[in-house]
């Protein structure tokens, strides 16, 4: 037989000539085209290992043998049979495959219906339903309940500087609205919430001057909404927005809704983040290009590794993964990306950050260092003649335009606390924090992550990765005690290797470009598919015999 022969083994095992697995599909479909025979073997091959599977999963399955048995039963120790017994023994004894009830047809009434004898309908006991009308709405349940949502799924845009006044009517709806506008996102936004409806807006605003939007609960009746939305129409200036939080899924109440000028219906959000999705988008100018996400690294002391990572996830975004890029070093008198990527150090980021008024997207593509098609980096001035006592929002206008021109923006944060850092690490779409098997490292992470967690509760929680270990003879805090208090997992454990990072760092080259299969490079390749949502490149399946007939039909 040529290519693959096997013969049988002790315990049904059979041995290959030929390893099956290391085959692709093109070797083997030549291999079948060569030899007529070697589909037919193949095939008996597989029946013998079906039944050799077949018999292990019996044995296991089986009961064990014990020395314990009970003794013997005798037919006179038998116990006289009942008639349930009898059932179950006629039942047992039944061939249904072979009976003449499983093949006479269909049953008296169903072949009376096919021969147009119709056999008689069952007397209806139901009461007929009643008609829909506006008191359809009275028994809507209570808004429900939030749950979590994925916040990669959703395209929420930042929420500029209006005002929102919530109209709610039951407490899970208001509980929604008040965990949305505690929300990073809507920092800029001033909510108010009162309990009312339409008419109880259109009265307060009969007094006073409407607010940018108006967010309404309706759990009325459709005509009632619509009555109260005319006389709500009757006072608001007209540039306020209204936006409906519903119950029912009604294309024709949403019609209405629309005629009258509603900017947008919801039906019962779940989640915080529904809420402001639908601001956003009502917000948000379509001639303004999608929003980058931001993912800013931060070590959990200093000398952890950060920024190296930072650095070649940037370079994996772009060129890996073909992502435009921008990183940002926010190091200023220290920062390392100008050394990591072979540029001068530049004052474009010090100058944007003193006069973000005056940054637009001509001035900023003239700012950033261009080091492939597909990455620029804002490099640090590194000049410590001057200190740098710069706002929060100078840092927020900054991201918030470099967000405008890349789909990711990567953030290098120092390892301080100021009120601008943690604006800077509270504001990200991803926090990625890098820390060491090291007690300091291992304390500082926990504190970190317990601030995320309760300043970012719609958020998901920070990436976690650990960095330098194995180093030798240094007591090091295990990876499972650090997940088990950071109640984290670990995405990427990177190892102790020197000589590697050593390298890399001197030849102004990423890891990947260094060793693109080495543990650090794959470590790297999950950081940055996180980042981006995509799921890991599908390892190579293995070739099993059950898949091999499969090809070339």
């Amino acid at each position: 037989m040529a290519g693959v022969s096997g013969e049988a083994k002790g315990d049904g095992e059979f041995e290959f000539d030929l390893d099956l697995d290391d085959l692709d599909d093109e070797t083997l479909q030549k291999l079948l085209d060569e030899d007529p025979n070697l589909e037919e073997e193949l095939r008996a091959l597989e029946a013998a290992e079906r039944q050799h599977d077949e018999a292990a999963d019996e044995e296991v399955s089986s009961p064990p043998v014990t020395d314990d048995l009970p003794p013997a039963v005798t037919p006179d120790d038998q116990p006289p049979a009942s008639v349930e017994d009898d059932r179950v023994d006629a039942l047992d004894d039944f061939d249904f495959a072979s009976s003449a009830a499983m093949q006479s047809g269909p049953p008296p009434a169903v072949r009376e219906q096919e021969e147009g004898n119709i056999a008689p309908e069952p007397t209806s006991t139901a009461s007929p339903p009643a008609p829909m009308g506006d008191s359809f709405m009275q028994g809507v349940p209570p808004g429900p309940l939030p749950e979590e949502t994925d916040t990669t799924a959703l395209n929420i845009a930042p929420i500029p500087r209006i005002n929102v006044h919530v109209f709610t009517q039951n407490e899970a709806t208001t509980l929604i609205v008040e965990k949305a506008a505690a929300d990073r996102r809507m920092s800029k936004t001033h909510v108010t919430i009162s309990a009312g409806d339409a008419a109880s807006a259109a009265q307060i605003y009969a007094e006073e001057a409407s607010p940018n939007l108006i967010l309404i609960e309706a759990s009325e009746s459709p005509t009632s909404l619509l009555a109260g939305l005319d006389q709500l129409a009757e006072v608001c200036d007209p540039s306020s927005h209204v936006m409906i939080i519903g119950h029912l899924n009604d294309i024709q109440l949403y019609r209405s809704l629309i005629d009258r000028g509603v900017s947008d219906y919801i039906v019962a959000p779940r989640s915080p983040l529904q809420i402001i999705e639908a601001i956003g988008k009502i917000y948000t100018d379509p001639a303004v290009s999608t929003i980058g996400r931001s993912f800013v690294f931060v070590g959990a002391r200093g000398g952890v590794g950060s920024s190296t990572i930072c650095h070649n996830v940037a370079w994996a975004l772009a060129e890996e993964y073909a992502s435009d890029t921008v990183l940002l070093d926010l190091d200023l008198p220290f920062g390392t990306a100008s050394l990591d990527f072979e540029r001068d150090p530049s004052q474009g980021l010090a100058e944007a950050l003193s006069s973000p008024e005056r940054l637009d997207s001509v001035l900023l593509d003239r700012l950033l260092q261009e080091v492939t098609k597909r990455l620029s980096i804002f490099s640090a001035p590194n000049m410590l003649e001057r200190t740098y006592e710069l706002s929060p929002e100078n840092f927020e206008i900054v991201i918030d335009l470099v967000r405008q021109a890349a789909p990711s923006v990567v953030v290098d944060l120092p390892h301080i606390w100021s009120p601008w850092s943690q604006h800077v690490l509270h504001g990200a779409d991803e926090i990625v924090i890098t820390a060491t098997p090291d007690l300091s490292s291992f304390r500082n992470a926990k504190n970190l992550v317990e601030v995320i967690k309760a300043h970012r509760a719609n958020d998901a929680p920070p990436i976690l990765l650990l960095n330098q270990m194995g180093v030798p003879k240094r007591p090091e805090v295990p990876v499972e005690q650090f997940e088990e208090a950071l109640d984290l997992e670990a995405l990427s454990v990177f190892p102790w290797d020197p000589a590697a990072f050593g390298q890399a760092s001197t030849n102004a080259e990423t890891l990947i470009e260094l060793n693109p299969k080495s543990k650090c490079a794959v470590a790297l390749r999950t950081v940055s598919e996180r980042l981006l949502g995509q799921t890991q490149s599908a390892k190579k399946q293995r070739l099993s015999l059950k898949s091999l007939f499969s090809l070339g039909r």
